[in-house]
């Protein structure tokens, strides 16, 4: 299929994850958040008409979009954040890769100096282009699963991996300006991949205070809002996430609240529970990583209404706000 969609616009210049109080949690810490999408409730917004709340592995937006560009490849609706894969083939030995983008040098003084971030964007590009590559298993820790997958895109066909590099290049502007030090996994800089155990690889290597994976959802139309997943207690193999259950589920609650915020966007209203989090083992970006690590699907690409803010470069800058205000605040205490 022929991808087409919207130009990217430019870059502008630690608590266990129980299931029941989790809304109360975010309340708790950014009720400002919580306030703002009760008043957007209220009142309607640029989504009015669509989805109330929720979490869930695929969302989109609104707003304007300008020509877009175009590439080729099948989008496929599953990715490391959204359809659970399973059992245990053998897997082959890994291609060497290149080594992960680093940012350049910190702001010299800022309330994050010091601090490391690592942010995966969701899938790659050229991912269609090496389908044997990403279609090879790798051992996540509780099973077996592919290295990675093209991701999902809109109707339209612009692709999820797309998205996701242009919010992650908005994210690490916003962070370097609080003076951390930013790391991409990829920054379409590779033929494909990194595969989703190797992704992890970078932001434990790295000692990363903090690490975000990026993501937009594919799932039914009318299925809207954004979720953000959270490691849950695992301990097979090579993975072992107890240490960092607690710390990623306040991680994830700051930036679910302040993704709230930031977007005025509704939680999921079709995973979560109307709370915008969900716990997951079997994702192998947080089964192997050490330090805290939440994913975010910012919304779902099939919804219309939501493509249509995923699609708009203005909403694409609030996205990035929240997670950086949910990141700086996770970091600062």
């Amino acid at each position: 299929m022929s991808y087409t969609g919207p130009d990217f616009d430019p870059p502008q210049p630690r608590r266990s994850p129980l299931r029941r109080p989790l809304t109360v949690a975010i309340a708790a810490l950014v009720p400002g958040a919580l306030l703002g999408w009760g008043v957007y409730a209220a009142v309607g917004g640029p989504d009015d008409g669509g989805g109330g709340g929720g979490g869930a592995d695929r969302a989109a937006g609104v707003g304007t979009s300008s020509p877009a560009p175009s590439s080729t490849g099948p989008a496929s609706p599953t990715d490391d954040a959204k359809t659970p894969t399973g059992t245990s083939p053998s897997a082959t030995a890994a291609r060497p890769s290149p080594s992960d983008s680093e940012s350049a040098p910190a702001a010299a003084s800022g309330p994050l100096q010091g601090k490391v971030v690592v942010i995966d964007p969701g899938h790659n590009p050229g991912n269609f282009q090496h389908t044997s590559d990403i279609n090879r298993k790798v051992n996540v820790g509780t099973h077996w699963k592919e290295c990675d997958t093209t991701g999902t895109a809109t109707n339209a066909g612009w692709p999820e991996a797309k998205f996701t590099l242009d919010v992650a290049h908005r994210l690490r502007t916003l962070l370097e300006e609080q003076g951390a030090t930013v790391r991409l996994t990829q920054d379409d800089d590779r033929p494909y991949g990194p595969c989703v155990d190797e992704r992890a690889r970078i932001g434990n290597e790295a000692r990363a205070d903090a690490a975000i994976s990026i993501h937009a959802d594919g799932s039914g139309a009318g299925n809207r809002g954004f979720h953000v997943i959270l490691p849950g207690s695992v301990r097979d193999g090579d993975a072992d996430t107890r240490a960092i259950v607690a710390p990623s589920a306040e991680l994830g609650q700051r930036v679910a609240g302040n993704f709230v915020r930031a977007t005025g966007s509704a939680p999921s209203n079709y995973v979560g529970g109307g709370t915008g989090l969900v716990t997951r083992t079997d994702l192998g970006g947080l089964n192997l990583s050490t330090v805290p690590k939440v994913f975010i699907e910012c919304g779902n690409m099939r919804d219309s209404k939501d493509a249509a803010l995923l699609t708009s470069g203005a909403w694409r800058q609030k996205a990035a706000q929240g997670m950086s205000d949910g990141i700086v605040s996770f970091l600062r205490g």
